[in-house]
């Protein structure tokens, strides 16, 4: 029977794989989606590595938690000033 941190760890696994998927289906992906969504797949396996402890993937997924970190991050800073949204109007 699968516990509830293995369970954890399967939808952040889907949430990853389903990032990827997005990325490689869209024509132009929402940052925010694709980094979120990358994010919190990373967090529910770090939930589910911490039990069911596993070095190698433990710290694949801080890397990948820190990737989507700065991907949110680029994504924010690059958004568009309001009064440059009401010029172009």
């Amino acid at each position: 029977m699968t516990d509830i941190y293995s369970l954890v760890g399967f939808v952040g696994m889907a949430c990853i794989i389903g990032a990827y998927f997005y990325l490689t289906a869209s024509e132009k992906p929402n940052p925010y989606i694709l980094h979120g969504t990358n994010l919190l797949g990373a967090a529910m396996l770090t939930v589910s590595l911490l039990v069911h402890t596993n070095w190698p993937s433990l710290v694949l997924e801080g890397f990948w938690a820190a990737i989507a970190i700065y991907g949110l991050v680029k994504a924010v800073r690059s958004r568009p000033e309001p009064d440059a949204m009401e010029e172009e109007a």
